[in-house]
């Protein structure tokens, strides 16, 4: 038997009219196409056909039987016919006479173990006694097709039909639909295609992408390898680490020399300040010598294009070491899977995981060599010169600590009476020769070094203000000579600090700091080139996938901005995006239909009777189908996707109110609980859409890893993402919220129906909980058609059906009550839930007869109806 997991969609059909269009198989399949095209499905493997049809088309209708029965798929064909109306009276000769319903003669095309007869012979769609409704009322036959439709059940229903007698069975239905309005899933719908979209700024700036630590192990390994191997890029033996050698054995001797001429010998004597611009003057020349080599290095590295194996090997001849790939690109389809799929499971918008997979790829995309030769220029000689001014341009500054040292000395050396007195002098004068000679030491061509003028000052002012002491206390000459030594030796220290930091100063000014941080600099840019050499062209191929990922993914988006564009309206009467506009039939007049009830030829209502049941959903039915709501929950705007409007279809005699005084055209068997929306409805409705697109993108995937994301498959792949899209929208329609899209995350679980359609799941738990008596139901049978039902209350079977979805909190609900939890049917649409009871026809009731030969169209007339032997070679009773 075919399970719900192979059938994809029931096509539906109705041979009430039309059916003479059905004569040939080409006819049929390009029917079939059709239908299952506009919803966005393939070819089925396990076809189910739902027929509607009434008992006089089952013999009428044997080619088109024979055709469906006959229709070429991988596994076999199923079919449901729904007979709607009565039989066409009796078929035995001589003085008998059967009153209508007496007799059901069917084709033996239909006796087949993969075909099931459901007879309603009245839909029985009045909800009072004073309302006259047709036995195949139009807006009850669409909620019954509906119904039958779901894969679900109509696999059940055939399931039980061929455990009863001759797989004919009349029904008897009670069902609960929760649904939204219209206008409230239709805005939800748009909402959450735009929140999935995400907004279109305009801004080519990318974003931050997620931290190394949640990046996938092929991206993570791509992104940061390269900084891992930043070390030994230089062969010892290599061109670029002699050069580099030898620039930096010049400025450690520069060093030296600069130890040695910040100490005192180095202020008595010109030898050290000589040597150390020898060593600066080398070092330069060495510096000189290995910036040559990186520029040659860059230019080597690569064009305009990225890296490649030619520049790797000149990087070789220079002595520069590249590091292995170590298999770091492989798996790099699979990283960005993956890491597509862990952002849209944060939640993130297309736009916005299409700005993140646009910073991966500016982040792992290797630069060429000649992109970085403009960074030479901070490493020039012209930098380091002027970088030496820069830190020459003032003298150095004097520590406080030097000035409190100067004036102390110069306090101790001013101990005197007159005329001692004149020894006061001998620290100043220390001071102003020492800064005279050090001027001249670090003298600069013509320009004497700039010597601070703070510890002078601070020598004159001690000394001053010592004699001012010696002046007023009187000391001996012990202390003044005491406080002499005191003061050389202190003056002693200041003219080491002075020398030490104007030593500094000017080999700064000569270039020995500017120099060092050169030679680093070129050094890491060096490092720099050989990282982005370091699996360049799996680098590269990982930054045009996220590139053509990013693409993809903004034109997903831009497809959701289409879906998300309301459509004109059609016409009236001209079908549109319904729940039912894929059945052309559900637009044709009924077969039981007559001039005199309405349905003559060229009536411009005969069509497009469905939608007033699926404008009629709306809690809101105040009768002024004129005009448009002012209702604040629908904001006034009109029914979108071509949905017919109210106004398209004005009041007739069906629309009489009954209860409230509202017009409901739904059967008394159906009940309808609208909800306006749960909080979760818009934020599941754009998850779903992910997983639409994940599922989408899944071929596109392939082509990654294979190499192979181009134009080709990057189009075949919006394709795709488009009918998926309408897809998803073709199931939300036909469907309901509640039951999750063809493609859910195996690891989300859907929220209740409180939080997507506002409503509560015990009132469905309550009615499919209802013990199984005759009262449950409503039987969809005429009185005289009642009598040829079996009286055996145990040979009718039931079938329970819920939306899948709801099943947890459904049982949660029977454990709690104590109702007795017996096997139901947990169905993959959300909108019905209720009873099926499948009561058998009477023994002798149906008649199985031959066909002398198959006619394609309904031609007989109303006497040949009354005659069906005209038509067949014999008859089969019950028991053949």
């Amino acid at each position: 038997m075919t399970s719900p997991e192979d059938a994809t969609a029931v096509v539906r059909l109705d041979l009430r009219a039309g059916a003479a269009a059905l004569a040939t198989t080409q006819a049929v399949r390009d029917r079939v196409a059709e239908q299952l095209g506009r919803a966005g499905l393939p070819e089925p493997d396990y076809p189910l056909f739902l027929v509607t049809d009434t008992p006089a088309g089952l013999t009428d209708h044997q080619l088109q039987y024979e055709l469906l029965s006959g229709y070429r798929a991988v596994g076999e064909t199923r079919i449901l016919v729904l007979l709607v109306g009565s039989s066409p009276g009796s078929y035995a000769g001589g003085e008998e006479a059967y009153l209508p319903d007496r007799r059901l003669v069917r084709p033996t095309t239909l006796r087949a173990s993969t075909t099931g007869l459901v007879w309603a012979g009245d839909l029985r769609s009045a909800r009072t006694a004073l309302d006259r409704r047709e036995p195949d009322d139009p807006a009850s036959l669409a909620v019954l097709v509906d119904l039958l439709s779901v894969p679900d059940v109509f696999v059940r229903v055939l399931e039980n039909l061929r455990k009863l007698p001759d797989s004919i069975a009349a029904p008897g239905i009670r069902l609960l639909e929760q649904d939204l309005p219209t206008e409230v899933r239709d805005r939800a719908w748009r909402d959450a295609l735009t929140r999935f979209a995400g907004e279109d700024t305009g801004a080519g700036d990318p974003v931050d992408i997620v931290p190394d630590s949640r990046l996938p192990e092929p991206l993570r390994a791509l992104v940061t390898g390269r900084d891992s191997r930043g070390q030994g890029h230089r062969r010892p033996d290599g061109q670029a680490n002699l050069a580099h050698r030898t620039c930096a054995e010049s400025l450690d001797r520069a060093d030296e020399d600069l130890v040695a001429l910040r100490s005192f010998p180095g202020l008595l004597h010109p030898a050290r300040r000589d040597a150390l611009e020898a060593d600066l003057h080398q070092a330069r020349e060495d510096l000189d010598g290995f910036r040559a080599l990186v520029e040659r290095a860059l230019q080597g590295g690569g064009g305009a294009a990225a890296p490649t194996a030619e520049a790797t090997a000149r990087l070789g001849a220079l002595g520069l070491r590249v590091p292995t790939a170590d298999r770091a690109g492989e798996r790099v389809g699979e990283g960005l899977r993956e890491l597509a799929g862990t952002l849209l499971g944060d939640g993130l918008a297309l736009r916005s995981v299409a700005q993140h997979f646009t910073a991966l790829a500016g982040r792992v995309e290797p630069v060429p060599g000649t992109a970085l030769l403009h960074r030479l220029a901070d490493h020039s000689e012209e930098s380091v010169t002027r970088g030496s001014a820069t830190e020459y341009a003032a003298p150095p500054r004097t520590p406080g600590a030097v000035l409190l040292v100067a004036g102390a000395a110069g306090l101790l050396g001013g101990l005197w009476q007159w005329p001692a007195v004149l020894a006061a002098l001998v620290v100043p004068v220390l001071f102003v020769v020492v800064a005279l000679l050090g001027a001249n030491r670090l003298r600069t061509g013509r320009r004497a070094a700039r010597w601070t003028t703070g510890p002078r000052v601070a020598a004159v002012a001690g000394a001053v203000a010592g004699a001012a002491v010696a002046y007023a206390a009187d000391p001996p000459l012990w202390l003044g000579g005491t406080g002499l030594i005191v003061g050389l030796g202190l003056t002693a220290e200041a003219v080491r600090r002075l020398w030490r930091d104007a030593a500094d100063s000017w080999a700064a000014g000569r270039g020995t700091t500017a120099l060092r941080t050169a030679l680093d600099g070129l050094d890491d840019l060096l490092a720099e080139l050989v990282r982005e050499h370091w699996a360049a062209e799996e680098r590269l191929y990982c930054a045009d996938a996220a590139r053509s990922v990013a693409g993809m993914l903004r034109a997903t988006a831009a497809a959701a901005d289409a879906q998300a564009a309301p459509e004109p309206l059609a016409p009236a009467g001209t079908g549109g995006s319904g729940p039912y506009e894929d059945d052309d039939w559900l637009s044709a007049p009924s077969a039981l239909e007559t001039p005199e009830s309405g349905a003559a030829d060229g009536d411009a209502d005969d069509g497009d009777w469905a939608a007033a049941y699926a404008w009629d959903n709306t809690p809101d039915r105040n009768g002024d189908h004129d005009a448009g709501r002012d209702d604040d929950r629908y904001g006034g705007d009109p029914a979108p996707y071509g949905v017919p409007s109210p106004a398209a279809y004005p009041a007739g005699p069906d629309d009489a109110p009954w209860e409230s005084g509202e017009g409901d055209r739904a059967p008394r068997w159906l009940d309808r609980e609208i909800g306006e929306g749960g909080p979760d409805l818009v934020a599941t409705l754009a998850g779903d859409l992910r997983n639409t697109a994940m599922a989408a993108m899944a071929p596109y995937w392939g082509a990654v890893e294979r190499g192979q994301a181009g134009a080709l498959a990057l189009a075949r792949t919006e394709q795709r993402v488009r009918e998926l899209l309408s897809a998803a929208r073709h199931h939300l329609w036909h469907y309901g919220v509640l039951a999750p899209p063809p493609y859910p995350a195996d690891h989300r679980a859907r929220t209740t129906a409180a939080g997507l359609l506002g409503t509560d799941s015990l009132r469905v738990a309550e009615l499919v909980g209802r013990e199984a008596d005759r009262g449950a139901v409503v039987q969809l049978s005429s009185p005289e058609q009642g009598a040829l039902l079996s009286r055996d209350p145990g040979a009718a079977l039931w079938i329970r059906f819920a939306p899948g979805t709801l099943q947890g909190e459904i049982e949660a609900a029977w454990r709690k009550s104590g109702s007795p939890v017996e096997e139901a049917l947990w169905t993959s649409s959300g909108r019905y839930a209720g009873l099926i009871r499948l009561t058998p026809l009477r023994m002798g009731v149906v008649d199985t007869v031959l066909p002398r030969q198959s006619t394609g169209g309904s031609t007989r007339t109303d006497a040949d109806r009354a005659e069906p032997s005209v038509h067949a070679e014999f008859r089969e009773d019950d028991r053949w």
